[in-house]
């Protein structure tokens, strides 16, 4: 293809009837390119089957141009984008749905509840499989839900989620890597000391004992779990960020057609993986061969990573719940100090 015959589709291209756009975009923001993403969102389950991890997370396809539900989030390398809800495998970052973020409701309320809503509604058709997501999303309430449709979630939490004893919070006196677990029926939370005077929060519903690592800094099996797991997403960032076609343009709906066509060149990579595993073999075989005789004369013995097994012995259940049938508080339970 000519680079004058590109340029001229690039300017043409439309994904909807222009003379109708102006009333569905009073109804859906999303209207110039929304029959392309929900027709090509339908087709992402079909294709592969994820692995018993799943990790949900948000993306930002960077854009500085003129957008209604252009988003601002500093934290993201290019600050500006058009933001989309991911689900992908934890394992291969497959692209399994997706989900445009389209600003606030047309009465112009903000949303509540919005993590709990968007990992439930990535999560749709998934059974048996466990959720990884960060603490923008994680709640107790949210493991409640999952449970009822037989996944489990795994997450690190908020400091001020009201579900959160307040023993769990204190740094005063702790000792360096020293954890704290509280149990009740359906969920495990545990309170992590890497550094003075810092903790982390990790909620999980698929986690039931107080599994310590083998490691010398003694990490809970659960933020091991956590960090294996979290990177689905990023993942997915990363590599349709370096192998990208997309090209500078002042129209949103061909940014997000960009992003279809980056993605599903991704998926269709991790596919023909799948199906072709010995293709890349004698390269994998040599990396594994050299990383098994480097951990065979480690001069750590105890770095391999096993779990070790704490007795729970008589950890009792015990919630307190609101009027609305919510945890209001999470009692502690034990302090496991190592």
């Amino acid at each position: 293809m000519s680079l004058e015959t590109f340029h001229m589709i690039s300017r043409v291209i439309r994904f909807d009837n222009r003379d109708t756009r102006a009333g569905r975009c009073e109804r859906d923001k999303l209207a110039a390119i929304r029959d392309v993403w929900d027709k090509w969102v339908e087709i992402l389950p079909l294709l592969y089957n994820p692995g018993p991890h799943v990790t949900v997370d948000e993306r930002l396809v960077p854009f500085r141009g003129r957008c209604p539900f252009r988003q601002y989030m500093p934290n993201k390398p290019a600050k500006y984008g058009i933001k989309i809800w991911a689900a992908c495998d934890a394992k291969s970052s497959y692209a399994w749905n997706m989900q445009v973020y389209t600003g606030k409701l047309p009465g112009g309320a903000s949303e509540k509840n919005q993590g709990m809503r968007v990992v439930v509604e990535m999560s749709e058709g998934l059974q048996g499989h466990n959720i990884t997501c960060d603490n923008f999303f994680t709640s107790y309430r949210l493991g409640d839900e999952l449970q009822k449709r037989k996944l489990t979630m795994l997450g690190t939490v908020r400091r001020n989620k009201p579900e959160l004893p307040s023993e769990i919070l204190k740094m005063q006196g702790r000792a360096l890597h020293s954890s704290i677990f509280v149990f009740t029926e359906k969920a495990t939370v545990v309170s992590y000391c890497p550094k003075r005077n810092k903790n982390v929060l990790v909620m999980s519903t698929m986690h039931t004992d107080a599994s310590l690592s083998t490691r010398e800094d003694m990490k809970p099996q659960m933020i091991l779990d956590y960090n294996f797991t979290k990177g689905g997403v990023d993942n997915l960032d990363k590599v349709t960020a370096t192998y990208s076609c997309q090209r500078k343009t002042a129209r949103w709906p061909l940014v997000i057609f960009y992003n279809i066509v980056d993605v599903s060149a991704y998926n269709a990579y991790v596919l023909w993986t799948e199906i072709n595993q010995q293709w890349n073999a004698g390269k994998l075989c040599d990396v594994c061969f050299s990383w098994k005789n480097s951990a065979k004369h480690s001069s750590h013995p105890r770095s391999r990573g096993e779990p070790g097994q704490l007795d729970p012995q008589q950890l009792q259940l015990s919630l307190k719940r609101s009027s609305s049938g919510h945890p209001t508080n999470l009692q502690w339970i034990q302090w496991i100090q190592v």
